[in-house]
């Protein structure tokens, strides 16, 4: 069985006390269960660990507790990572406790780093094309220049087309 949350396949959920060591780089989930559906209580990661009192040591276990209701209702749910440094399981941790806000995180996530990095053009085109709207028959203008493409908006209709630098 499996749950998906934002664009991740984490396995599980299994009910909390049926979880044994060991546990080694992954992202988890505390949930509780609801009826037919399924809570997110916390959100944390895991370099390793050998602890069967793991999760009972948690400084947040009394939080799942009050939120659940109780042991019984607490289950686990687990993304594994095996090739993962800190630095990625905790962006991964960081956007989905952006995404659920889950009700026994800490408010103090750092904020969730992009996968990706947008880069300006070292050359730049200093007359860019001129062409018509297809909508409206409007100038486009250039609104961004890119690395490898121009963002055009109309100023007629507003809307926008993308053509690759040349």
């Amino acid at each position: 069985m499996s749950i998906q949350i934002l664009q991740y396949e984490f396995l599980g959920p299994i009910r909390l006390e049926e979880w044994g060591p060991p546990m080694e780089k992954l992202v988890y989930l505390i949930l509780s269960e609801d009826k037919d559906k399924f809570n997110i209580l916390f959100v944390g990661e895991c370099d390793k660990t050998d602890d069967e009192s793991f999760f009972v040591k948690h400084p947040s276990y009394k939080c799942w507790i009050q939120h659940s209701g109780s042991e019984k209702s607490l289950y686990l749910a687990i993304l594994p990572m095996f090739e993962s440094n800190d630095d990625r399981r905790k962006n991964v941790l960081n956007k989905i406790v952006t995404s659920y806000k889950p009700t026994c995180n800490s408010v103090n996530t750092a904020k969730v780093k992009p996968d990706y990095v947008i880069r300006k053009s070292e050359k730049t085109n200093s007359e860019p094309e001129k062409f018509s709207c297809l909508c409206c028959g409007s100038e486009m203008k250039p609104e961004q220049i890119l690395e490898k493409s121009t963002l055009f908006r109309c100023i007629g209709c507003g809307l926008s087309d993308t053509k690759i630098n040349s």
